[in-house]
């Protein structure tokens, strides 16, 4: 065991290698996958999205014109953004908050284009 002490007297005295988040955010990387946003104006309600989405994290109800979206079924594959034919869905590259409820976190968008 004294061979153990020089690293615990070097860890003891230097700073902690990991960051402080959520307090010390890392920059996002080039072409990193993050939050999925709709713009509801460009939906036209296909289901295209939905089908594509490996999570199953999309689901659309066509007769109440109501797109679902769970982020924590989410992977973020980007596969959906990429589907999209309207270029309704964007991906950016800044995730949500942590949120501890599971209900406050889907989504509903509804469209109005019929």
């Amino acid at each position: 065991m004294p061979w153990m002490i020089g690293t615990v007297l070097k860890n003891l005295f230097s700073t902690p290698p990991t960051r402080r988040y959520p307090y010390e955010k890392r920059e996002s990387f080039a072409g990193s996958r993050g939050n999925i946003t709709w713009d509801a104006g460009r939906c036209d309600m296909c289901d295209d999205c939905a089908r594509v989405c490996p999570a199953r994290a999309i689901t659309l109800k066509p007769e109440k014109h109501i797109i679902e979206y769970d982020p924590l079924k989410c992977i973020y594959c980007g596969t959906c953004a990429e589907t999209c034919l309207q270029h309704a869905i964007t991906q950016h590259p800044l995730y949500a908050a942590p949120q501890a409820e599971h209900a406050s976190r889907i989504t509903e968008v509804h469209h109005y284009r019929y």
